[in-house]
């Protein structure tokens, strides 16, 4: 098989996997008699994975050349995560069954992302072509999976999330082996303002988004939409998203970094007040998913290219793993977590309103960037 077409369906199977665990997990856990609270808890598990895990591994992996082979490792524990879940008497066993997979399998992605572009190195445009079938996937997995849910009980979404992990095992066999590098010495990260500025407001954002990725699903259960529709709505969300990276050299000419920062934390601020307040009118909700295009999409191109301006060259690596690490890492754990206690303290409109509050406090730390020149 060419080496694009194994890359792309490598991502393709992924996000598959990913697409039904994002959308439909948490009405699982809500399926198997979990409060909110709890269903926060099992969805922050794998944010606090992401904050330590990747880097350990990835390090392992630059040592050793093993990249495939961590890969392969990961996906088996995905499968082997959801093959037992079923038999997972409560809450305990649930949150560490997932709490050891994250760790087990929190390099998956990062690796495969390494492999890809060590391949696709002479030919570095056809990176957006081959990922993009990561979002097909993702995609079907929430279009197919809201149609199969009006249709079947949620608490086949195990046997589903299996089939795909195992799918990833089969694909992640055939991917190309990865590169073994010498260790270097490197000297202290130096974290100067601006960089501070653009952790503290990655943590924002993605913070800001622990209610949607938590409990969107279940609010619009709540609503009385169906799974089809359900699964529509994310899709939207991710259309949107593939639109924006299409046009990333546009943006990236016509606007700064900071300004395209300080819109997207906007968006996020009326994003998430109208998916709290006004989520049964689909005429409010439509245009609320099609935002996501600015507050994952624009958001993060930017925010991982301004990584690239405010670290030195030689501390780029370290630079990116930090960002992700406080970003992806600690502020989607906080996020779910926060969004699980207001949830069950007064249900959706003030989880949502939370999620806006905190976007806006991000909107504030993007704004100083704009004296840092970015």
């Amino acid at each position: 098989m060419p080496l694009s077409f194994r890359l792309a369906l490598f991502y393709f199977t992924f996000f598959l996997y990913a697409g039904a665990y994002v959308a439909y997990f948490p009405a699982y856990l809500a399926a198997r008699g979990l409060g909110a609270a709890e269903i926060a808890w099992v969805i922050a598990l794998p944010a606090f994975g992401r904050m330590i895990a990747p880097t350990a591994w990835g390090a392992l992996a630059d040592r050793t050349g093993w990249q495939r082979g961590i890969v392969v490792f990961a996906c088996v524990a995905n499968a082997a995560c959801f093959a037992l879940l079923p038999y997972m008497p409560g809450f305990g066993a649930i949150a560490w069954l997932i709490a050891g997979t994250s760790a087990l399998a929190a390099a998956a992605l990062p690796l495969v992302e390494a492999i890809t572009l060590g391949a696709l190195a002479e030919r570095p445009g056809r990176y957006g072509p081959v990922r993009v079938w990561g979002s097909i996937g993702f995609i079907g997995a929430v279009l197919g999976g809201g149609a199969w849910l009006d249709l079947r009980s949620v608490e086949s979404l195990p046997a589903a999330l299996t089939v795909c992990a195992a799918a990833c095992v089969a694909v992640a066999l055939c991917l190309p082996a990865g590169a073994k590098h010498a260790a270097q010495k490197a000297g202290p990260l130096v974290i100067g303002r601006p960089a501070q500025a653009l952790l503290a407001a990655g943590f924002c954002m993605s913070a800001a988004h622990g209610a949607l990725y938590a409990f969107f699903t279940l609010h619009l259960q709540r609503e009385g939409y169906s799974g089809a529709a359900i699964g529509l709505y994310w899709t939207i969300g991710v259309l949107a998203e593939i639109v924006v990276f299409l046009y990333l050299p546009t943006l990236f000419r016509r606007c700064a970094l900071s300004t395209i920062l300080v819109a997207s934390f906007a968006c996020a601020v009326v994003r998430f007040l109208a998916i709290g307040w006004a989520a049964a009118l689909p005429a409010i909700l439509l245009p609320a998913q099609l935002l996501h295009a600015a507050t994952f999409g624009a958001f993060h191109a930017a925010s991982v290219a301004a990584v690239q301006r405010v670290f030195p060259p030689e501390a780029q690596g370290r630079g990116q793993t930090l960002f992700s690490s406080v970003c992806y890492g600690a502020g989607g754990a906080v996020g779910a977590l926060l969004a699980g206690w207001a949830w069950e303290t007064a249900g959706p409109a003030l989880a949502f309103s939370l999620s806006s509050g905190i976007a806006l406090t991000g909107l504030l730390l993007a704004h100083t960037l704009k004296r840092a020149g970015l």
